[in-house]
């Protein structure tokens, strides 16, 4: 999967309750996440490979990521050898704090392939970013051009990040402005999609802040959140999903550009306006988006 396809939400889920996954599958999320690190127990390791492994396989209808232990981990070859198939999209692989963590799992992605004999390159990865040296080092491993044609995008974990800060994680926000503000730059800046913002931790029931919290990270730049919960989905979904009046300027915008093109003119002013071609780009952008969501423009107000 190499085209554009909007991760709104990505819904984590363990890797060792099948029941669970089933119910993850069937949800709104645009993305899930099987888990086989944090949500897994020790001694449940094995299992939620073989359930992660037989949830990938022949899917068709649903974009699955799976998310392995840390490279650094007993775990981390046993999860590659069990669930790197021709069928798998895209791994998560977390705590990444410099280039050579993403280089080692790269390499290992590399030796799966060709033992398994498919395509190189095949598999795509999503490092996440969860401490201070990872979001100090973010350009260095997102501009490693050993590993770019694997990389997909990046997310955010304000958890670990707060824990290794020492600091506490506030409804405000205020206290994760630079580490997001740092990965989307660097994100967008390697020439990857949007990065996947840090799951709202604080009270998985209050949608409020939930709904505070994503506009804070769209407003950054990022394109959607990580979810740990089902009633997260809905929020995320609606709150990266552009808006009615978004939707219906940009096609305006698009429309008068071309107009304004077939004139020889490569500006114009629209409502006030001045229109050059980042704006179009990024109305194209939210066209784009919209579409794929099956989202239209309302015709009344064209």
């Amino acid at each position: 999967m190499n085209e554009f396809t909007p991760l709104r939400s990505a819904l984590f889920v363990p890797g060792n309750r099948p029941e669970m996954i089933d119910k993850a599958i069937n949800t709104a999320a645009d993305t899930i996440i099987i888990d086989l690190e944090d949500a897994v127990p020790l001694d449940k390791k094995s299992e939620a490979r073989r359930h992660a492994r037989q949830n990938v396989k022949g899917q068709s209808k649903r974009l699955i990521i799976v998310r392995v232990n840390g490279i650094e981990t007993d775990f981390f070859e046993a999860d590659l050898d069990d669930v790197v198939s021709e069928d798998l999209w895209c791994l998560m692989i977390p705590k990444v704090e410099d280039p050579g963590g993403a280089q080692k799992l790269a390499k290992a992605l590399e030796e799966q392939e060709k033992k398994k004999g498919f395509e190189q390159g095949a598999v795509k990865i999503i490092p996440v970013i969860e401490t201070a040296r990872g979001v100090q080092n973010i350009s260095a491993i997102l501009g490693d051009s050993s590993i770019s044609y694997r990389l997909h995008t990046c997310a955010f974990g304000a958890a670990d990040f707060t824990l290794d800060m020492g600091i506490e994680m506030t409804l405000s926000g205020a206290e994760l402005l630079y580490p997001r503000s740092r990965i989307a730059v660097a994100c967008r800046a390697a020439g990857l999609e949007p990065p996947l913002d840090s799951p709202y931790m604080i009270d998985i029931k209050d949608v409020g802040g939930l709904e505070s919290d994503a506009l804070r990270a769209k407003q950054l730049g990022f394109q959607g959140k990580l979810c740990v919960h089902p009633l997260q989905v809905e929020v995320c979904n609606r709150v990266f999903t552009p808006t009615p009046e978004e939707i219906n300027y940009a096609e305006k915008v698009i429309r008068a550009f071309e107009v304004t093109k077939t004139k020889g003119l490569g500006t114009l002013q629209l409502e006030g306006k001045f229109i050059d071609k980042p704006i179009v780009e990024k109305a194209r952008r939210i066209m784009r988006i919209a579409s794929l969501t099956g989202q239209k423009p309302d015709e009344s107000k064209s």
